[in-house]
């Protein structure tokens, strides 16, 4: 067989189909019309962000001499969050739209003047996308149009809405209504999700969900001191949920309110060399996502602009993945001081120092923070390995193939048995016995339903790197079976130790 991509750049429209038609990805409590912001991951998708999860942990920790892990509590004291300055400011600007009650981030929100012949005619909004830029400028088309106002356009000059003076807001048309005079000011909206624990519902009982895994690292940072036997450098890790109540969750699973972190703080010397320290730790994310296999040909950096970091920020590198909905973060690598310790110690009363050994000096360590998002990384994986091809089979016949090419060290299934026919007992003993052996260290999948071409369809649409056909010359003559491969559909025979050992050497 033969293949050919068809498809123009994949959609996200494409995307979520393949989510729900195949149990990635559900939208949560959907038989009551769902929960905006909220997800729930299906039988494949559970397994493909567990895989996501297990590799980094792997990599990160258990393959590492210098990073040990911990699992904080989701609900912390409060004071943690006043002291890590969350509860004061962990705000997102917020927008009301008057007339049709919606609400948007002030960052996310567009506008721009429209400009005729040098004067300004009027006002146009749109929210941010790939394509913000030129929406506006259709916008301001269209304006220009139905106003019947004669002239030269000049380019629109986006801004988000934080930038908005105080005479503009009254003339921006709200997004949802395409009239100007509804929207409000910006205000400060704080994102934590507030609980309360034990029985009463007064202020002294007000706890939060947590909005990052980050603190737990620090708050615990004295007690694996002195239990784990580390010696700086040495980095904690943790994996977890958080929860944010985002204004405007969006993009499928890239922004919700409920979502999963793997995070590690890298504790180094007050006196170490950070600059390069921080470099290291970039170069080394950005390979372990190429391990996971995203391409690198979607993969950026961006280095926040010193005027934009937090005072005790000695620096931050964002590394950027191409979504169809454009290039967007997908792992934030910060250089944060010794400012969380620090705050910590502070308001605690309880000291965040570390003895060193050597200098026989006692000193805050500093350190560098790798965050990154379970579910973006998972959404990554989705959009770079989706591919629409047009198949030729042996006859010359053209049929349609959807394939995600997943690598093996994160595909759901690794392995699909097929065996050959399903009404000869011979064939399907022999596959459920390897099916059986398989399935004691790795997903696999059993399926005897179906033209074996069909077969092969389904598992390259979910991701399957390998499928096995167990046909009449296993049985019949060298016990060997056929080795059918996803992405160049070729296919060999193969020894059932041959196949242990390409799992053993590709799955890891």
């Amino acid at each position: 067989m033969s293949a050919e991509s068809t498809a123009p750049a994949v959609t996200m429209d494409a995307i979520v189909a393949l989510a729900k038609r195949r149990g990635f990805v559900f939208q949560s409590s959907e038989i009551y019309g769902g929960l905006n912001g909220f997800f729930d991951y299906g039988p494949l998708g559970s397994e493909l962000k567990k895989n996501i999860r297990d590799c980094w942990w792997n990599d990160m920790v258990r393959r590492r001499d210098d990073v040990v892990g911990i699992e904080s509590s989701i609900i912390m004291h409060p004071k943690v969050w006043e002291a890590s300055g969350h509860v004061a400011g962990f705000t997102d600007p917020l927008v009301d739209c008057k007339v049709s009650k919606q609400r948007y981030r002030a960052d996310q929100l567009f506008f721009s003047p429209v400009v005729v012949d040098g004067q300004t005619v009027g006002y146009v909004s749109a929210l941010e996308s790939e394509k913000t830029a030129a929406d506006l400028q259709a916008a301001a088309e269209s304006f220009k149009r139905k106003k019947a106002i004669q002239g030269a356009l000049a380019p629109v000059a986006p801004r988000d809405f934080t930038e908005a003076k105080p005479e503009e807001i009254p003339l921006i048309p709200s997004p949802a209504t395409g009239e100007p005079g509804s929207l409000t000011e910006p205000r400060a909206f704080n994102m934590m999700f507030e609980t309360h624990v034990g029985p009463m519902r007064d202020s002294s009982a007000v706890a939060y969900l947590r909005p990052e895994t980050a603190q737990g690292m620090f708050v615990d940072f004295k007690n694996v001191v002195d239990t784990g036997r580390v010696k700086l450098p040495f980095g904690i890790a943790q994996i977890g949920k958080s929860f944010r109540n985002e204004i405007t969750p969006r993009n499928f699973i890239f922004r919700s309110r409920e979502f999963e972190q793997m995070e590690m703080e890298y504790f180094i010397s007050e006196d170490a060399d950070w600059d390069t320290c921080h470099k290291e730790w970039i170069e080394w994310c950005r390979q372990w996502l190429i391990s996971v296999g995203l391409p690198e040909t979607h993969l950026s950096l961006y280095a926040h602009p010193k005027e934009k970091l937090a005072f005790y920020s000695k620096g931050t590198v964002d590394i950027m993945f191409r979504y169809p909905f454009g290039v967007q973060e997908l792992w934030g690598i910060a250089a944060r001081g010794n400012y969380d310790l620090t705050q910590h110690a502070n308001a605690s009363g309880k000291p965040m120092e570390y003895f060193d050994e050597a200098s026989k000096k006692k000193f805050v360590p500093h350190v560098i923070e790798p965050a990154v998002g379970v579910d973006r990384i998972f959404l990554a994986v989705l959009c770079a390995g989706y591919a629409e091809e047009d198949v030729k089979d042996d006859k010359g016949n053209v049929e349609k193939r959807t394939v995600l090419r997943l690598s093996p060290r994160i595909a759901p299934v690794k392995v699909a048995v097929l065996p050959l026919l399903k009404n000869k007992d011979a064939l399907t003993a022999r596959a459920k016995e390897l099916y059986r052996k398989l399935q004691r260290r790795y997903a696999v999948f059993y399926d005897e339903a179906g033209a074996i071409g069909r077969r092969y369809r389904r598992q390259d649409e979910i991701g399957t790197p390998w499928c096995v056909t167990i046909d009449f010359e296993t049985i019949e003559k060298d016990g060997t079976f056929t080795l059918r491969e996803r992405d160049s559909m070729t296919q060999k025979r193969i020894t059932e130790a041959d196949l242990f050992a390409l799992l053993e050497a590709q799955v890891f």
